[in-house]
């Protein structure tokens, strides 16, 4: 396996892991599936996407996307990591977010979190051993096939970023 930045290229490929996560019910509220064009749209120049890959296929990813749109949050980044069908639970999922950790504090961003499903254990032992926090939990946070389901909230802190006060996202560096 190898990990890297991902590209634009990529998008189809990760439209594919994606759209097995959201058929499999696991690890998102979403029920449309996504295709290569919206995958594309992810690629903004501020936010870290990785890919890991077999053979020049890829087989998971991690990625980030914007919070919330006021400037105090410009630090923080949602994260979320899928991984293909036929490779979970063989590391890509822990290679992909490793990597993402690392470019997310290149990027300057001082916080990454997420919601996981309260049942999806697998994720949140992976979380957990990379140092991710779990917070708390949103109980009936969305539904999912007309059924309620609870999320656990996550972070984690990139340290290396902490001490600074704010983020400019135009430039991709702390101030």
């Amino acid at each position: 396996m190898r990990v890297r930045v991902a590209t634009v290229a990529d998008a189809a490929g990760i439209a594919i892991i994606y759209n097995q996560g959201i058929e499999d019910r696991v690890g998102t509220f979403e029920t449309q599936l996504r295709t290569e064009a919206m995958v594309a749209s992810w690629f903004d120049d501020i936010h870290p996407i990785v890919v890991v890959e077999q053979e020049q296929e890829v087989i998971a990813y991690a990625s980030t996307s914007s919070y919330r749109a006021r400037p105090c949050y410009a630090g923080i980044a949602e994260f979320s990591v899928y991984v293909r069908r036929d490779w979970r639970g063989k590391g890509a999922g822990r290679l992909a977010m490793t990597q993402l950790l690392q470019e997310s504090a290149a990027a300057g961003f001082w916080k990454l979190l997420s919601r996981v499903f309260v049942e999806n254990e697998a994720s949140r032992g992976l979380l957990r051993s990379l140092g991710f926090r779990e917070v708390g939990i949103y109980e009936k946070h969305g539904q999912l096939d007309g059924i309620w389901r609870d999320v656990v909230i996550v972070e984690y802190l990139l340290p290396s970023n902490l001490a600074t006060a704010s983020f400019d996202q135009s430039s991709r560096h702390t101030l």
